[in-house]
């Protein structure tokens, strides 16, 4: 698969959240994003819920200069998977460093918070069931898709289409993202 310098990676760890994944490729790529799904382990991935997924690629097949952005779906046991992972908290850290969007839903803002990404009071939100991991750090009940500049987290599945809408409006601009919903049917704010 070949990669340009604009690409979005959406790692799907064992036990990732189905919805949030599937809704965070499909609109990125309705957006006309490069976007690519990285396996931590084998192509073939288990969700949360028992729905498998075939990854684009393995996560060491990943030019990592070329990954523009990270965009990580939750779902346990997905999310501590990704947590647990050194190479994806190394990417993670580089990527908020060089301010570059680093996103996080449901229960992967744990991911953000153990790469450091959420140090000094990043404002951000994460699932009702998580709130207690992250006390630290100060999680927000709402709203239900937080921006602080390039971090961008939201509350769990009920939440995806907004969240990855607001990944595209990072990306490229609040018209598309509004044409985006608008043909998704997907109401915006809030």
């Amino acid at each position: 698969m070949e990669m340009s310098d604009n690409l979005i990676l959406v790692p799907l760890a064992e036990g990732f959240e189905e919805t949030e994944a599937i809704a965070i490729v499909d609109v990125l790529r309705r957006a006309s994003l490069e976007v690519v799904t990285a396996s931590l382990a084998k192509k073939l991935v288990m969700g949360a819920h028992g729905v498998a997924v075939e990854a684009d690629l393995l996560w060491d097949e990943v030019d990592q200069s070329e990954v523009h952005a990270i965009v990580l779906p939750g779902g346990m046991p997905g999310t501590t998977n990704l947590r647990d992972d050194p190479r994806v908290l190394e990417l993670v850290r580089r990527l908020s460093d060089e301010g570059r969007l680093t996103a996080a839903v449901c229960a992967a803002p744990l991911v953000l918070a153990e790469a450091g990404v959420l140090d000094g009071g990043v404002p951000f939100t994460c699932h009702p069931s998580t709130r207690p991991l992250l006390e630290a750090h100060s999680p927000l009940e709402g709203p239900r898709v937080i921006l602080s500049g390039s971090v961008i987290t939201s509350q769990g599945p009920g939440t995806a289409l907004e969240f990855a809408l607001a990944c595209v409006e990072h990306l490229v601009g609040g018209e598309r993202a509004g044409e985006l919903a608008e043909a998704m049917m997907v109401p915006r704010g809030g």
